[in-house]
C-alpha cells in the first residue's frame, strides 16, 4: 500500500528514465525498464520450441518431440533453463545488475517464475565465478546475487567458495561467435574444494546463456570433482543464429 502511495511522488520528484523506451518508469518495483516494456519482453513459459539440452529459442509453439539444436551436442550439464529471452525488460535489467547490485521486485518475481516452473532439483546452488579482477573492480558477482536467491526460494544452500575462475578471461559479448567464446573460458575453471561437490547435484547460476560454453566448462570441472549432475539456470537465454 506504501509503495503504491509512493511510486506517483517518486516519479515526479526523481523521475526514471526506462531504459528500453526511455518513457518514465511507474513503479520502482519494475526496476530499470517500464510495465509496458516488461509486458513487451518474452518470458518463457514452457510451451515454446526449445532445445532440449541448451534451452535454445527455436520457435514460438512447442513440438511434439524432442527438439535438438545440436551445437550443444559436446556440452557438458544435463539442461539449461531460462527464465525468458535476452530483450527488452530483461536485457536491460541485466545490464543495470552488472552496474548496481540491486534486483528490482519484478525480477525477483521472474526468477521465482522460472525456479517454480522448472522445479530443479539439486543438492546444491553454485553461482558462476567471476575472475578476481573484475571482481575486484565491480565489487560483486551478479551471478551470486541470483543465486541468492534461487538458494532462498529453493531452501537449498548455496556454495560460493568451490568452484572458482583460475585465469583471467575477457568480457564475452553477445556478438561473440562460438568458437571465440569456447576458446575465452577454455581451462578456465577448478575445483578447489573437492570434497564439498562429490556426491552433489548442482544449480549452476548465472545472468545469461549465450553459446553454453562457459557453463559447459564449469560442469565439467564440477563432475570432474565428483558432481552427480549439473543443471543450469539463468535469467535470459540469448537468441543465436541457427
Amino acid at each position: 500500500m506504501l509503495s503504491r502511495l509512493l511510486d506517483p511522488l517518486t516519479s515526479l520528484v526523481y523521475p526514471q528514465e526506462c531504459r528500453v523506451c526511455h518513457e518514465i518508469v511507474d513503479s520502482r518495483d519494475d526496476g530499470v525498464a517500464c510495465a509496458s516494456c516488461w509486458n513487451d519482453t518474452r518470458l518463457l513459459s514452457g510451451n515454446e520450441m526449445l532445445c532440449t539440452r541448451c534451452g535454445a529459442y527455436l520457435g514460438e509453439k512447442a513440438a511434439p518431440i524432442s527438439v535438438h539444436c545440436r551445437k550443444c551436442d559436446d556440452h557438458v550439464y544435463e539442461k539449461a533453463i531460462a527464465c525468458g529471452i535476452y530483450e527488452k525488460a530483461l536485457a536491460a535489467s541485466i545490464l543495470a545488475l552488472k552496474e548496481s547490485p540491486r534486483i528490482s521486485r519484478r525480477l525477483t518475481t521472474v526468477v521465482e517464475g522460472g525456479l517454480a516452473r522448472i522445479h530443479p532439483n539439486a543438492d546444491l546452488v553454485i553461482p558462476i565465478p567471476l575472475a578476481k579482477r573484475r571482481q575486484i573492480e565491480r565489487g560483486f558477482n551478479q551471478a551470486e546475487l541470483i543465486a541468492q536467491l534461487a538458494s532462498k526460494f529453493m531452501q537449498i544452500p548455496m556454495d560460493v567458495g568451490s568452484l572458482a575462475r583460475k585465469v583471467h578471461t575477457p568480457l564475452h559479448r553477445i556478438g561473440m561467435d562460438q568458437k571465440a567464446r569456447e576458446l575465452s573460458v577454455k581451462n578456465a575453471f577448478e575445483v578447489v574444494r573437492p570434497k564439498l561437490i562429490n556426491g552433489k547435484s548442482v544449480l549452476l547460476v548465472d545472468d545469461v546463456l549465450t553459446s553454453g560454453s562457459t557453463a559447459s566448462y564449469c560442469a565439467k570441472a564440477l563432475k570432474k570433482s565428483g558432481a552427480t549432475s549439473v543443471k543450469v539456470f539463468t535469467l535470459a537465454r540469448a537468441v543465436m543464429r541457427y
